[in-house]
């Protein structure tokens, strides 16, 4: 009841100011709102061939604000809440810009309505999924009716969605409850990295030029999905003591969890030389050029790293309990390219023997990157500048 509250409250708030600023004036220019930094820097790239600085960049969280560090002349405020000035600057280009492009689910969208002439752009942050999310995750069915009709608001604010793949417009079809045709068929402006050799070389030789001791050894990337529970308590369901052991200093594993779990540090300090924490900084992107395995269960970032023909391990070590409480898209063997292991010992041998789908693997990679080309971010430009988009292939 309280969370309703002060929900309502604020979403009547920001409806108070954003109808305050749809006073003034529309304007010829772009509004990206961000919670990920990984497509910021690429659609400022690509913005600024253009030389069209007629854009701003509102960064709700302190991971967008980073995504754009290196580039001192990008417009960017800060949409956040402890950053009242950021904030009215931010819900002003809201409301007076032409083009809004999201890379998120936002609450407050239930809340306002856009000027006629203006469209919202969804780029989401995801190329696809194996995970429910929208109104098929399964949470939604316990929240209560005004919340649902409140996700369904927000839903209806996206006039397009920018997409990778045709398997993912039927994901958006069903998780955001879309009746039309309104896919841009761009690609994902953050996998031009994986197309761009050079800007992956600088990425890499930084990272080891930063981290000597992972030159030279095989290296793993643990990136479990976050459990809301674990908040608070989280374990690590990985025997990093039986790893060390078996694989031995040739090999050294790379930690990418969730910034927001408490209790994560003391697993650099109990393997010093076997494990290395890079929960808290660095894009997932970044660390995926330069290790050589992934482990992951049910996240989003296999449809991206397949882009890289590097091998692949699945350890849904609680897939029961996960699947009945979020939902999955299907059954799981369906829905990922690589072995089902629910050991640490079992990881050890599919790495031992080299037990991978490569097959499966490149499936995948076609199936949920078919319109990601390398070039992704200028064709989103050339859209949101030029009105121009194929949509029948993902060319533009």
């Amino acid at each position: 009841m309280g969370r309703e509250l002060a929900i309502t409250v604020y979403l009547i708030l920001f409806n108070i100011l954003f109808n305050l600023f749809k006073l003034f004036p529309s304007q010829d220019r772009l509004a990206f709102v961000l919670s990920f930094g990984d497509n910021a820097s690429y659609l400022y790239e690509a913005l600024k061939k253009r030389d069209d600085q007629k854009a701003a960049f509102l960064c709700t969280t302190e991971k967008s604000v980073s995504g754009l560090k290196d580039y001192p002349d990008a417009n960017v405020i800060q949409f956040q809440n402890k950053n009242i000035s950021g904030t009215l600057r931010s819900i002003y280009w809201l409301a007076t810009s032409r083009k809004i492009i999201l890379d998120n689910y936002y609450g407050f969208l239930a809340g306002i309505q856009f000027k006629e002439n203006t469209e919202c752009i969804q780029i989401w942050h995801a190329a696809g999924a194996i995970k429910r999310f929208g109104i098929r995750d399964a949470s939604v069915e316990g929240r209560s009716l005004k919340a649902q009709k409140r996700f369904l608001s927000v839903y209806e604010k996206f006039h397009k969605i920018a997409v990778g793949s045709r398997a993912m417009e039927d994901i958006f079809r069903e998780a955001f409850a879309l009746s039309g045709d309104q896919f841009l068929r761009t690609g994902l402006p953050r996998t031009d990295l994986f197309f761009n050799e050079l800007k992956q070389n600088g990425i890499k030789k930084q990272l080891l030029h930063d981290n000597p001791d992972l030159k030279d050894k095989e290296l793993i990337l643990y990136a479990p999905t976050y459990r809301d529970h674990q908040l608070d308590q989280f374990e690590l369901e990985l025997d990093l003591g039986k790893l060390q052991n078996e694989l031995g200093a040739g090999y050294a594993v790379i930690l990418k969890l969730h910034p927001a779990l408490k209790g994560t540090v003391h697993y650099e300090e109990e393997y010093p030389g076997f494990v290395y924490n890079y929960s808290f900084h660095h894009d997932v992107n970044d660390l995926m050029l330069i290790v050589d395995y992934l482990i992951t269960d049910y996240s989003s970032i296999p449809y991206e790293f397949a882009l890289l023909d590097k091998p692949m391990i699945f350890y849904p070590y609680d897939l029961k309990e996960y699947t009945d409480q979020r939902g999955l898209w299907d059954n799981y063997a369906a829905l990922i390219p690589g072995p089902v292991v629910y050991s640490t010992e079992e990881i050890i041998s599919v790495i031992r023997n080299q037990s991978f789908e490569w097959k499966r693997q490149q499936e995948f990679k076609t199936k949920w990157n078919e319109f990601h080309q390398g070039n992704s971010s200028e064709k989103l430009i050339s859209y949101l500048l030029d009105n121009k988009h194929q949509t029948g292939t993902g060319e533009g």
